[in-house]
């Protein structure tokens, strides 16, 4: 399934979203690593709303305080550790994230700093009905709702399995 970025952009105002990965990995809760540009910042924040309402905290770079202004050495060893420290990584897939030249850049860091299990695609579909999340995208897992609730990971087999933390039906 691909995800309207329309209804992404929905979640965005509909919770409350706590920032801090580090208390979410204390608290046991599931944790990750939102790839995606900058420019899509209100679909960023609609998806960390939308996986925030099914158990996950979602880390965005921009939140944190302790980036840089201006993206340098130390922007790619921070971005490079909270990839490697988070358990999933996700790619917001848009016009804009292929574009971008610090997302290709992070998914292949996290090919091969994480299990291929951890990462994930969110294959989106803008307003005029274009999809994104193909060619080597599709080397990668894709973000699915479940059929017994939730959310799950699924191949291009669309065989799949829940991920935890996620909320059941």
């Amino acid at each position: 399934m691909v995800f309207r970025q329309a209804d992404i952009q929905n979640f965005s105002n509909s919770y409350a979203v706590r920032k801090s990965t580090v208390t979410a990995k204390a608290e046991g809760k599931p944790t990750a690593f939102l790839s995606h540009s900058h420019k899509d910042a209100y679909l960023a924040k609609g998806v960390q709303a939308f996986l925030h309402a099914q158990g996950w905290e979602v880390y965005i770079d921009w939140e944190d305080g302790a980036m840089p202004d201006t993206p340098n050495r130390t922007t790619a060893e921070q971005i490079q550790a909270k990839i490697r420290d988070l358990d999933m990584f996700f790619y917001l897939a848009t016009a804009n994230s292929s574009a971008s030249r610090w997302c290709p850049w992070e998914i292949g860091y996290a090919d091969g700093k994480k299990p291929l299990e951890s990462i994930l695609i969110l294959q989106t579909q803008d307003n005029n009905g274009y999809s994104y999340g193909a060619e080597y995208l599709q080397l990668y897992n894709h973000l699915d709702y479940a059929a017994s609730g939730g959310i799950g990971t699924f191949g291009s087999n669309n065989r799949g399995r829940v991920l935890r933390g996620t909320m059941r039906a």
